[in-house]
């Protein structure tokens, strides 16, 4: 079968809607679920947030190394000569270097601390930054959650904004298609049929628009959540006004410092400072620590003799200007960290009293917008209804389709405001990755 007969075949099947291998591969619909699963396996903050605490259990080990035991083995050979005169030995028949000669030494050391107070501390302070750094881990964890449903919220207004824009055009070319019969009638001018296809022009061009924002809206998610840009994706949820109970302000605001993990963190930091400051006070502490080796010693292999040693050593630090400054250094970390800690508690005040605000008023600002999208498109059905009677020009018919335009977007608006205020509660109060459900309405 010759090129062109094949490919006669191909466009004869795509033709009758066969499958071929130019089938375009269907889009993905995403939801905020799987959105918010696939961002916390693939946004890279929270990898690198995973390495770092991966690294204090590093960090711990080894702090916990300078506590426990350390073996050696070790074994030597060595063939050399001696100058006995380099010794003082110089007596009649005696030569000035002897040799050569072999030595074999096979020997086993080990060492243990027993009082060791400044090794102590930096292991409980390692342990405490371990610890800070989990926090750190969740804490990223609750942002990516806060990120995703955000740039989701962005797709789904974008998404919303395409559905009012569509309905908008059809409701435009239905209104150029009435002037055009009210012309043909006599009853319409051409005024009114250009007027029309203005508006329905103008409804187009946005409907553009809001395809390209809602495009741009899911390339960012694709992004954030680990997807190839270039993968077809539309969205499974649309946006929505769900109500959700308004809780005590009181009682969240002093839940919230025990669920935050990033005030966790702070705090798990404060504590490993003060660990520190014990450690760095502790170099001046006596150490105390045996060690012992044994093994076997001898010209030759045949000649090998058990030998070892048992010792205690006891080692205190007279003189250490180094512990002034480390000292000092500790100390400033330690009020930067409790400014900070001060300074997060006001901002956890001010983040929960902001999104209860919004909430109340983005609720109060939905009903509104909803029934001022009614009104508004009761106000176009009765200016089509005079123009179709001819009792006046299409001049209100647009003034009508441009105020339904208005209150569409205003409701995007205020759900989309109420929605986010939703997202920053939820947020703000700490232990996001447990109550984010219920406050997004995900089951």
């Amino acid at each position: 079968m010759n090129v062109k007969r094949r490919c006669q075949i191909l466009l004869a099947m795509a033709a009758l809607g066969a499958p071929t291998i130019f089938a375009q591969t269907p889009p993905h619909r995403l939801t905020l679920k799987e959105a918010i699963e696939r961002g916390l396996q693939h946004n890279l903050r929270i990898r690198a947030a995973e390495t770092r605490v991966d690294e204090a259990a590093g960090t711990r080990e080894r702090r916990l190394a300078n506590l426990l035991p350390r073996v050696r083995g070790e074994g030597t050979a060595v063939l050399q000569n001696r100058s006995l005169r380099a010794f003082g030995i110089s007596f009649p028949g005696v030569p000035a270097v002897v040799g050569p000669f072999s030595t074999y030494d096979i020997r086993f050391s080990a060492e243990q601390p027993l009082v060791d107070r400044q090794a102590y501390h930096a292991l409980k302070a390692s342990e405490l930054q371990q610890q800070s750094l989990r926090e750190d881990y969740q804490d990223a964890r609750d942002s990516v959650i806060r990120l995703v449903a955000g740039l989701y919220l962005n797709a789904q207004a974008s998404q919303a904004r395409v559905a009012a824009a569509e309905v908008r055009v059809r409701t435009a070319e239905a209104l150029v298609e009435l002037a055009r019969e009210r012309r043909g009638a006599g009853v319409a001018t051409g005024v009114d049929v250009l007027r029309a296809e203005v508006q329905l022009a103008n409804e187009q061009q946005r409907l553009l628009e809001a395809r390209n924002a809602t495009q741009r809206a899911l390339l960012a998610l694709a992004r954030t959540i680990g997807l190839s840009p270039g993968a077809p994706l539309e969205l499974a949820d649309g946006l929505q006004f769900v109500p959700v109970p308004l809780p005590d302000v009181d009682a969240v605001i002093r839940a919230s410092l025990a669920d935050r993990a990033d005030y966790r963190a702070l705090e798990a930091q404060r504590e490993a400072l003060l660990a520190q400051q014990r450690s760095s006070r502790a170099r001046y502490l006596p150490r105390m620590s045996v060690g012992g080796n044994y093994g076997v010693i001898g010209r030759s292999f045949g000649e090998m003799h058990r030998t070892g040693a048992l010792m205690g050593a006891i080692t205190v630090t007279i003189f250490d200007r180094d512990r002034t400054g480390e000292q000092l250094e500790l100390l400033q970390r330690l009020l930067r960290v409790e400014h900070q800690m001060a300074d997060l508690r006001l901002g956890i005040e001010e983040e929960i009293r902001a999104a209860l605000l919004t909430l109340e008023s983005a609720a109060e600002e939905s009903g509104v917008a909803e029934k001022g999208r009614e009104l508004a498109a009761r106000e176009l059905e009765l200016a089509r209804e005079r123009f179709q009677a001819g009792v006046t020009n299409n001049i209100e018919v647009i003034r009508a389709q441009d105020a339904v335009g208005r209150a569409q977007e205003n409701f995007i608006l205020a759900v989309a405001r109420y929605t986010d205020a939703k997202m920053a509660l939820a947020r703000a109060l700490g232990a996001t990755e447990k109550i984010y459900g219920q406050y997004l309405g995900i089951p």
